[in-house]
């Protein structure tokens, strides 16, 4: 496949290229009305809650999210549709010739990312969408994304540290990478909580006159012990919204979500909108309990310290995963830190075998990973390395399977559980 062959020339921050690009493709990104969604952790499922939300309110919404689990053209729909595969043939055929051309200019060779971004832009403005709920790539200020000339409403989830090696060292540098998106006089939507990173996003948007409005916990909205989230905006109050999408951690996203639409300039949103969206917003790999007993199989996509943190924090509150035993498939992609992930996953549970694979893209080494685990868990786990996610979901199935009222937990990496497809886990879960 043409997009496969770009792979090898991995993310270039900067956007000369991209943007001549758009301008030879005829500048699709500037026919959008786009919210643009940008942070550490919960970034995509803050964008599917957005357009889940429009969507039920009767607007025609794209979204383009980033990465994919099972299949690539999950990054791009429309009103939840995955773009059809001739169409996305089309496109990138369409595409192509104008790729060759700039190879051969000073700008030089363009990414994938940057090809699957063009992708969508195209897309969705042939589709004539309302809305476009566009998710950030990596960091903000340089990624592909940010092409978009004035979202009309530009959301910080929260910050934490991933990427470092791109995007610093200290959260207050992650932050301003982050608030990069944020444009001149624009709308700004966060739910960071507090500290460095939150007076480093205020500075921005003090800086370019941007009204920021923070999504705070206890205010804004409120956890219950049944599941279901309380939300308070300026405009509206929903009692006992049960997300679709699991765990605590995402009545954060909900309420962000529902903030930045309700700032969205035309959109007529009720809360009965805001309420159907929310319980029906649904991602792969957020949470998804794949099978329920003998053994529980939980697969998230969590990957770096702030993910898997919030990831034990949700199997603890509704798995009990504390009291019970956790067999646990990890695989990790390069630029994170295993120690600090494990670190995080393992203050809360502490899983009693862990089968280490490599995922099948820009894996980190297997071997990596397991030094960090038998460092910090000094023997505590019994650590196998396996050849791939597959296997070793296999392995860890068999293994739960001997022992009563036990988790099996895939996590890591978007490719880890990508790697492992629906398919594949009837077959797992069948062969006893």
């Amino acid at each position: 496949m043409y997009m496969r062959g770009l792979l090898r020339l991995g993310v270039k921050l900067g956007n000369d290229r991209f943007e001549a690009l758009l301008t030879r493709i005829g500048d699709p990104h500037k026919k959008l009305r786009a919210i643009h969604v940008a942070g550490t952790k919960g970034k995509g499922s803050t964008a599917c809650f957005a357009a889940s939300i429009l969507q039920a309110a009767g607007y025609k919404v794209g979204a383009y999210f980033s990465p994919f689990v099972y299949n690539l053209r999950e990054r791009i729909q429309v009103n939840g549709q995955m773009i059809p595969e001739d169409d996305f043939a089309r496109i990138v055929t369409m595409i192509r010739p104008h790729i060759e051309y700039l190879a051969q200019t000073d700008h030089g060779q363009t990414t994938e990312f940057e090809l699957k971004t063009a992708v969508g832009f195209v897309y969705l403005a042939e589709q004539n969408v309302d809305y476009a709920v566009i998710e950030v790539g990596l960091g903000g200020r340089l990624d592909a994304t940010n092409v978009l000339p004035h979202p009309i409403v530009s959301v910080i989830t929260n910050i934490g540290y991933d990427h470092v090696e791109m995007l610093g060292h200290t959260l207050s540098a992650i932050a301003y990478e982050k608030a990069g998106i944020v444009r001149a006089r624009g709308t700004v939507v966060t739910g960071i909580e507090g500290g460095e990173a939150l007076d480093t996003v205020r500075a921005v948007c003090k800086e370019r006159g941007a009204c920021l409005t923070r999504v705070v916990p206890g205010k804004s909205f409120v956890s219950h012990d049944d599941g279901s989230v309380s939300i308070r905006t300026q405009a509206y109050c929903i009692d006992h919204v049960r997300p679709r999408l699991a765990g605590r951690f995402q009545h954060a996203n909900a309420a962000v979500a529902a903030t930045a639409v309700l700032l969205a300039p035309c959109a007529r949103i009720t809360p009965e909108h805001l309420r159907t969206g929310i319980e029906s917003a649904f991602l792969p790999g957020r949470m998804q309990t794949v099978h329920d007993t003998n053994p529980t199989v939980i697969v998230d996509v969590a990957h770096n310290e702030l993910a898997s943190g919030v990831l034990a924090d949700a199997l603890v509150n509704m798995h009990r995963a504390n009291d019970r035993p956790v067999m646990l498939v990890l695989g990790m992609s390069r630029g994170h830190d295993p120690a600090q992930f494990l670190q995080s996953l393992t203050s809360t549970i502490r899983p009693e075998k862990i089968w280490v694979c490599e995922p099948s893209f820009r894996a980190l080494p297997a071997e990596t990973i397991a030094n960090a685990a038998r460092q910090l868990l000094d023997g505590d786990a019994v650590i196998t390395l396996t050849q791939n996610a597959v296997d070793a979901a296999k392995e860890a199935v068999r293994a739960a399977r001997q022992i009563n009222d036990s988790i099996v937990l895939v996590t890591g990496s978007f490719y880890t559980v990508g790697d492992i497809l629906p398919e594949t886990w009837q077959e797992i879960l069948e062969s006893g």
